[in-house]
């Protein structure tokens, strides 16, 4: 029996459904205009408020955690848990995501992951976020464990990642050449973060690099001289790069300005998320062993230094639309379309016939309704 949804505006990621009507199954059975509809008695007619709207399903390539839990903590169970604390935020395709650790500890939270992805299909993906970083640009990554980029060591953890490391942020100034091309070849996407490498050198064709990590945070900034990564990213078209929108990380402004330079097909919004994302403020909490404080919506070191965000990815959606005045159709490829694209998960990021019914139903004021993933319903609790 498929289910139907009807008489709703449809943004599907490649235009925007006005009045129409979505049948469904695990996949997108029929998508259009309502004037085309034609019933079947067996469709289950799911009741939607006026005003409400359909987006594609949420794509996060980099968060750490939240709920208590970590990626790091290498726990099938509480993975899969998060996965589905996950859902009540929008996201249905999520690369969880490691931070500098002891080789023995990466080994161990890659081979949970791969475990988990055998039956939980919202994890399409790992981010391995370090340890091959700049030490003197780790922010909240421990400086202890920074090694140099390793190409037989990477090799090994793609192995014991069951080959589902997609992305890895690293310092290309620590790099070699024969490490980016190893990777690159692999079909991994190699991204500058925690990284103070120079604009021209990365410019100079020096770097495999096409995708910049949680653009202006910890990396060599634009300055009048020297544009630094940041430049990288937001000047040279092909880069994609990462925005933590939480009015956090990046001011608003700034936001706005990675906006209007790059457009909303080369912008991917994250979370960079840890555990303590669900939790109450002034609780402690921990990344990468680290103590954190919540505080006023920030996530910090004892040493000030933020530590990954409390952020929820409805609200994310939210906000890069108010941020830089990008439309629907805009933020639904900053946080579907793009990421799918990137990483070729050709199955999810958009709304059309054959693919996975992965969407979320929002009310008029984008407030999370209920979430589907290959086209079971979860209703929303808490998007604060």
């Amino acid at each position: 029996m498929a289910k139907l949804i009807k008489n709703i505006d449809i943004y599907t990621g490649v235009g925007v459904v006005k009045n129409g009507f979505l049948r469904f199954s695990n996949k997108i059975e029929e998508i259009g205009e309502a004037k085309a509809f034609v019933t079947k008695g067996d469709d289950q007619v799911i009741t939607v408020p006026k005003g409400a709207i359909i987006v594609p399903g949420f794509i996060d390539v980099h968060t750490h955690g939240g709920y208590g839990f970590d990626t790091m903590d290498a726990d099938v169970d509480g993975l899969n848990r998060f996965m589905e604390n996950l859902r009540r935020e929008g996201l249905t395709s999520v690369f969880p995501t490691t931070i500098t650790q002891t080789k023995d500890n990466i080994k161990k939270a890659l081979v949970s992951v791969a475990e988990a992805a055998k039956n939980n299909s919202m994890i399409r993906g790992i981010h391995l976020e370090g340890p091959f970083i700049n030490a003197d640009m780790n922010g909240a990554q421990p400086a202890e464990y920074v090694i140099r980029p390793d190409l037989a060591l990477f090799k090994n953890w793609q192995k014991d990642a069951d080959g589902l490391i997609k992305l890895v942020t690293y310092a290309p100034e620590k790099s070699g050449s024969a490490f980016e091309a190893g990777l690159h070849n692999m079909g991994v996407v190699l991204s500058a973060g925690h990284t103070n490498q120079s604009y021209f050198k990365m410019n100079k064709g020096q770097t495999l690099a096409s995708h910049v990590t949680h653009l202006y945070n910890r990396q060599s900034q634009l300055e009048g001289r020297e544009p630094g990564v940041t430049g990288y990213g937001v000047l040279t078209p092909s880069i994609k790069v990462e925005v933590i929108a939480d009015g956090v990380h990046v001011s608003p402004e700034m936001i706005k300005l990675a906006y209007q330079l790059k457009g909303a097909k080369n912008i991917e919004v994250i979370t960079d998320s840890m555990r303590a994302k669900g939790q109450k403020e002034n609780e402690v909490s921990e990344l990468g062993g680290q103590k954190v404080i919540v505080k006023n919506g920030a996530a910090r070191l004892e040493n000030g230094h933020l530590a990954g965000s409390v952020l929820k990815y409805i609200l994310a959606f939210r906000n890069i639309q108010k941020f830089t005045g990008a439309s629907i159709e805009e933020a639904v490829l900053m946080t579907s379309v793009n990421q799918a694209r990137e990483f070729g998960l050709n199955d999810v990021g958009s709304l059309e016939v054959g693919k996975r019914a992965n969407f979320n139903l929002l009310n008029s004021d984008q407030d999370l309704l209920e979430n589907f993933l290959d086209g079971d319903g979860l209703k929303a609790v808490d998007q604060k």
